[in-house]
């Protein structure tokens, strides 16, 4: 045990005793000595970190407290790099992918060869720093008749004996050293940058590089192939670049052949496809309908294309991409058989072809004698060209040929028999096919719901017949296929049977010739309006009203009805600016009482006498339809009872004592109402036999402020048997519809002042500013 610092301090500074020699170095140990002022004497043990990874360590460890004793001393196990300016990361972070290179060469022994006795090779020797391996590679040389490539796969190497139980690190590598693997000594002569950086940055003296010196072998080798021709004919040509970089890539250009000098011939359309990849240039006709030339599928097969043909005509063997030479040695046994590569070229034939330089907008080239001109290109084609040669101009030309003069076809004329489009299509073809039918306006004008695509009109004859001057008839036009149908209403006691007037058929205009050659043309959707006279087969009907349907569908398509435009028929009555003043007079003198409005008639009246046959009766509906009074779209309760009625009577429901008890039973408070979701929901739980729109009707109608609904009052109502109420009847067709009940109010009558009229119809509908000055002139009709 090493002794006490302060009792050794003490020790040291005795004095000796005067007359006896004393030396404290006799008898203090130079161990205790060392052990001055520690506090580790542990030994160490074999588990450690590496590279900040817990791992069992080397044998080779410090001694006592982690210091090295007397005399020993630490193997190196992984090289000493350099510590730069970073983290303490682990090596195969901190180095990885970083590889010394180094160039060597090995004098390898050829025994038993009179022509040499050794050969150079030359390797790559490459040091991986994240785990101090070592690979050693050979490069490919051409016939060789080595094996090459890797020489030692990548491991760590020992060094040579008697060091064999270390191993190589950085610090065993310099430039100009030999350096021994496995028994075969290789020759550092040189290294790349990165190496020679790294190297000094560790501070290793660098060498200068040196010299591999030349096989032997390979330069006699060399020599003699300079020296020898070949047997057989031999020439590189290079494509592979071109085809590399420009596979796929064609350009394109759109020409024309103008052939029409020559007898039978024509402006022939051509695609020209110049192929980058080998300068092959392929040509396809654009043949167009009905034009009578069989359907090729190359103008040109793909080829190189030569300026100036056609050439003439050469000899087999004449146009070759080598020109070689006959050998003739003799006649002795060891005579040659071979040809030689003509290095002069005597015989050979020049051709030149077409280049994509030569190829532009606007060029004229020669296909085999046929000049063709260069109209158009497509968009790659362009890029190509802006790239490479800076081109920016790309003006086409018109290629295509003026439109021959069209011939009219002249047909037959219509012979009677068939319908005229059938006797038709006998005309335009050998084997006659059936006339087709527009099926898309019949799918999308077909009636389907409660959309009709039926216009209907109330109409009288135009006659002076007395006996037919009272038949009324109503007029239907389908939209799907431009058919008119008439119906006559039966009346009673007339005297005239009535029913089907005509059939659904197409109708010709009046005055047409019979047998022509044209179709015959039909009365069409635009030609009927209120007030119009329709001529039917000889018979003169003039159109006295129209359904509400007929009414809407034309005011909503306005652009082909020009009777049901409101803007038109406001642009009429502008010009009526002179009886405005006029026109106020007569409508308040027509309102005595004052309502703010006028009846249909009156105003109908007050209108044709101030335009003067300038509006016709369809016109005056649209205007009047415009500016009604809003109409009460509720229906009338004794209508909604009647339904009510119907359908029960139908179902023969009788039970409404039960639906009254019930109520009662639920009114807690005796006040005959009860909620209207509870009577709602007690009428659909006793299944009463009306529908969910005419239960709903119906009960918003006994619905108080409240929600609340008089039980008692609505079954008594509902009560058939007990309250009937007449049933309802239809409406009849022979009353008298040309009469509109339109109310219009008084102050629609009001005018807008003149910049509003100046600005026309758009301007004029916003009628919530009422004017009342008199100097205002009268354009229009509005409403608040």
């Amino acid at each position: 045990m090493g002794l006490d610092p302060t009792t050794l301090r003490s020790r040291l500074e005795l004095k000796p005793k005067v007359g006896r020699l004393t030396d404290w170095t006799t008898w203090v140990s130079p161990f205790l000595i060392s052990n001055v002022g520690k506090e580790k004497f542990h030994k160490s043990q074999h588990w450690g970190f590496c590279n900040n990874v817990s791992m069992l360590v080397s044998e080779d460890k410090p001694g006592i407290g982690g210091e090295l004793l007397f005399g020993q001393k630490m193997k190196p196990k992984y090289s000493a790099f350099p510590k730069g300016i970073g983290s303490d990361a682990p090596s195969w972070v901190a180095f990885d992918k970083q590889v010394l290179s180094f160039d060597a060469y090995l004098e390898d022994e050829v025994p038993d060869k009179s022509q040499e006795n050794y050969r150079i090779r030359r390797y790559k020797i490459y040091f991986y720093l994240e785990d101090d391996t070592i690979q050693v590679n050979e490069p490919e040389l051409k016939n060789s008749g080595m094996p090459q490539g890797t020489f030692i796969r990548r491991h760590r190497i020992s060094l040579p004996p008697p060091d064999e139980d270390q191993f190589y690190t950085v610090h065993h590598f310099n430039i100009n050293i030999d350096i021994i693997f496995y028994g075969r000594t290789f020759k550092i002569y040189d290294c790349d940058t990165f190496t020679k950086n790294f190297l000094r940055k560790m501070g290793v003296k660098l060498n200068p590089p040196g010299q591999c010196p030349e096989d032997p072998y390979m330069k006699l080798r060399r020599e003699t192939l300079d020296c020898m021709d070949p047997l057989r004919p031999y020439e590189s040509f290079d494509t592979l670049k071109q085809f590399l970089e420009y596979d796929r890539k064609v350009l394109r250009f759109f020409c024309l052949w103008d052939d029409s000098a020559s007898l039978f011939g024509d402006r022939r359309e051509l695609i020209l496809h110049y192929f980058l990849s080998d300068d092959t240039i392929e040509v396809k006709e654009v043949i167009p309908h009905n034009s009578g030339r069989d359907a090729m599928s190359l103008f040109l097969q793909r080829r190189k294309l030569p300026k100036y043909g056609p050439p003439g005509v050469y000899q087999p063997g004449q146009i070759t991409d080598r020109t070689v030479l006959n050998v003739y040695s003799g006649l002795g046994e060891n005579r040659v058989k071979g040809y030689l590569l003509d290095k002069y070229k005597l015989g050979k034939v020049d051709q030149e072809f077409y280049k994509d330089d030569d190829l532009f907008i606007g060029a004229t080239i020669n296909v085999w004698g046929r000049k063709v001109l260069l109209c158009d290109c497509d968009e790659f084609t362009k890029t190509y060209y802006k790239t490479k040669y800076g081109i920016e101009n790309f003006t086409s030309i018109l290629c295509k040929a003026p439109p021959p003069p069209k011939i009219e076809r002249k047909f037959p004329p219509y012979t009677g028999f068939g319908s005229e489009e059938d006797s038709l299509r006998s005309c335009i073809g050998l084997r006659p096919t059936p006339h087709q039918k527009n099926f898309r306006k019949f799918v999308e004008k077909d009636s389907y719901g409660n959309i009709s695509n039926i216009l209907r009109f109330f109409a009288k004859l135009f006659t002076h017949k007395c006996a037919d001057v009272d038949r009324l008839f109503v007029i239907s036009y389908f939209l799907s296929d431009d058919t008119i149908s008439i119906f006559e209403p039966i009346e009673s006691n007339s005297g005239i049977t009535g029913g089907k007037f005509l059939k659904r058929t197409r109708v010709k205009k009046p005055g047409q010739e019979v047998f022509k050659s044209e179709l015959s043309e039909y009365i069409k959707a635009e030609e009927l309006y209120i007030g119009a006279k329709v001529n039917v087969n000889g018979y003169l009907f003039l159109l006295l009203n129209a359904d509400k349907y007929t009414l809407n569908f034309m005011e909503a398509h306005s652009d082909k009805f020009p009777m049901s435009s409101i803007e038109l028929i406001l642009q009429k009555l502008k010009e009526e600016e002179s009886k405005s003043r006029e026109l106020k007079q007569v409508l308040r003198a027509a309102d005595s009482r004052l309502t703010k409005m006028v009846d249909y008639n009156t105003f109908r009246d007050i209108i044709m006498s101030l335009t003067v046959g300038k509006l016709t009766d369809h016109e005056v509906i649209t205007l009047a339809r415009h500016y009604q009074v809003p109409e009460d779209t509720k229906p009338d309760v004794n209508v909604l009872i009647a339904q009510a009625h119907e359908q029960l009577k139908k179902n023969a429901f009788e039970n409404f004592e039960r639906l009254n008890a019930i109520c009662v039973y639920q009114d807690r408070e005796k006040k005959t109402v009860l909620p209207s979701k509870y009577i709602r929901r007690l009428c659909k739980s006793s299944r009463l036999p009306l529908t969910d729109d005419l239960l709903a009707s119906i009960l918003s109608r006994f619905e108080d402020s409240k929600e609340q609904i008089d039980y008692e009052s609505l079954f008594c109502t509902l009560n058939w048997r007990m309250n009937p109420v007449p049933e309802l009847e239809a409406p009849s067709y022979l009353k008298e519809t040309s009469n509109h009940d339109f109310l219009l109010k008084n102050k629609t009558l009001l005018l807008p002042n003149e910049e509003a009229l100046r600005e026309g119809p758009s301007r004029t509908g916003l009628f919530h500013k009422r004017i009342h000055s008199p100097n205002n002139f009268f354009a229009l009709i509005g409403v608040v």
